[in-house]
């Protein structure tokens, strides 16, 4: 027998909502109500418990790297001079505290890590690698992409 996810429980008006509030988290109770043809008390339950389950984890404003001046945007590929859990735990500690690192994955291949930074150029990154980069604990190696054009990023989840 197939175990049910949190995502069966979902039905149209919940999905609706959550596409919704990707497309804009500005959308007001009332406004998003009548999108979904509701009642805004009924939109704001609904609303409130997928905030309460955690199926929307935030709102956050998208903010334009060039007008905030870190228009490169550069992944770093990081290998670890081990590959044990401590090693890992004291990696991702640090990292997670880390501003200039925007997101972390461990991941399966050649690297334990993709970074995605951004900065204001290549001079700027060069002197973050120098400094902070490899400064990382447990860092052997990182290999760097300097991305040429953002074709998607951080698209909507499809409902």
């Amino acid at each position: 027998m197939k175990e049910s996810s949190m995502a069966d429980e979902l039905d149209r008006i919940d999905r609706k909502i959550l596409k919704l509030l990707q497309q804009d988290g500005r959308l007001s109770n009332a406004e998003l109500a009548g999108l979904v043809n509701v009642s805004p008390a009924t939109c704001h339950r609904r609303t409130q418990r997928l905030f309460d389950e955690g199926f929307i984890q935030g709102v956050h404003a998208h903010v334009d790297p060039q007008k905030v001046d870190r228009s490169a945007l550069v992944i770093v590929g990081v290998v670890l001079d081990r590959s044990t859990p401590q090693s890992f735990a004291e990696f991702e500690e640090v990292v997670r505290k880390a501003d200039f690192v925007l997101d972390c994955h461990l991941v399966a291949g050649d690297f334990d890590y993709f970074l995605k930074i951004r900065t204001r150029d290549m001079v700027d990154f060069n002197k973050l690698h120098g400094e902070k980069l490899i400064a990382l604990p447990g860092v052997r190696q990182t290999r760097t992409f300097f991305v040429m054009k953002e074709v998607t990023d951080n698209a909507p989840l499809p409902f």
